[in-house]
């Protein structure tokens, strides 16, 4: 997939907007796919992309996060992190699967299908440039910022 062009798709977000990738021209785009609202995990990643915003937006780059929580669940989420990126609500998986993010998980001994936490780097022309799966969160919000100044 890297190197690829990524097609349009628009999604729900917070703050009543509604994210539409082609409207990002002229922007590095940081896609960052979550499990879960407020799981310890999740708030962690959300919070190192939260304190290092001014970093990412003075290299060029939009936030967007995304999982399948709905977007009261999000508003409720950014607004007691205080994120100043946006939330997509991908409800019906449309951008996961795009991105090819479910998967099969265990949990607690049980299989269930939901997103492998992976991030996504789109250059200013639309084109993936580097993606990051089944990521451990300590030192990755670094890494994708290191990686965005490259661009």
């Amino acid at each position: 997939m890297p190197d690829s062009k990524i097609p349009d798709f628009s999604l729900p977000a917070t703050t009543g907007q509604t994210f539409h990738l082609a409207a990002q021209g002229g922007k590095i785009v940081v896609i960052y796919f979550y499990p879960k609202d407020s799981t310890p995990g999740c708030t962690t990643e959300g919070q190192q992309f939260r304190d290092l915003y001014a970093e990412f937006t003075a290299a060029g780059a939009v936030i967007l996060g995304i999982s399948r929580d709905s977007l009261k669940s999000h508003e409720n989420f950014k607004a007691k992190q205080a994120f100043p990126f946006e939330l997509g609500a991908d409800t019906d998986e449309t951008v996961c699967n795009l991105f090819g993010v479910m998967k099969m998980k265990n949990m607690y001994g049980k299989q269930v299908r939901g997103i492998e936490r992976s991030t996504f780097v789109i250059d200013k022309a639309g084109v993936l440039r580097r993606e990051w799966r089944g990521v451990k969160v300590p030192g990755h919000v670094q890494e994708v910022l290191d990686f965005v100044k490259t661009l």
